[in-house]
């Protein structure tokens, strides 16, 4: 099998989660994470006004639905727009590690980014082998923050 390795920074940008105060735990979290593994680490903006314009009328969807779709597309815009502005020549997600997120959807909205912006998308489905049970056994190891919603404020009164 032939392995890739890459070059990674991380990019934390997450305009959808809801309340200030988990948006920063979160932050945080990332921060350490990327301070013990040594990996650069770039902060995007908190720009929750942006993302509930973006989302406006589809309050009521379904989690996994419209909005969401909205959702990971501005988040996956943005990362690719800092990889393109930094030079950087592919970008990707950590989105596909739920199992709750469609990664056919994630995979469409990376394509279509990748078409745009001429940044290649890096398609990659995380939860495969056992992906998400690793996540979580990783947390548990670092002693990570765990959250039980997305992030955003309509998945969290669910």
């Amino acid at each position: 099998m032939l392995q890739q390795t890459y070059a990674v920074t991380a990019f934390f940008y997450n305009p959808n989660i809801h309340p200030q105060d988990e948006y920063e735990k979160r932050q945080e979290e990332m921060e350490a994470l990327a301070r013990r593994w040594d990996v650069p680490l770039i902060l995007g903006p908190y720009e929750i006004d942006d993302w509930f314009q973006a989302v406006k009328g589809y309050e009521e969807e379904p989690e996994g639905g419209a909005r969401c779709a909205i959702c990971y597309r501005m988040r996956m815009e943005k990362t690719a727009r800092t990889a393109k502005d930094r030079g950087m020549g592919l970008f990707g997600t950590t989105l596909s590690v739920s199992p709750l997120k469609k990664v056919s959807l994630i995979h469409d909205i990376g394509k279509d980014i990748e078409a745009a912006l001429g940044v290649i998308y890096h398609e990659a489905d995380f939860k495969k082998q056992d992906g998400f049970k690793i996540s979580c056994r990783l947390s548990r190891e670092e002693g990570l923050y765990r959250q039980n919603y997305c992030g955003c404020v309509f998945s969290r009164r669910k």
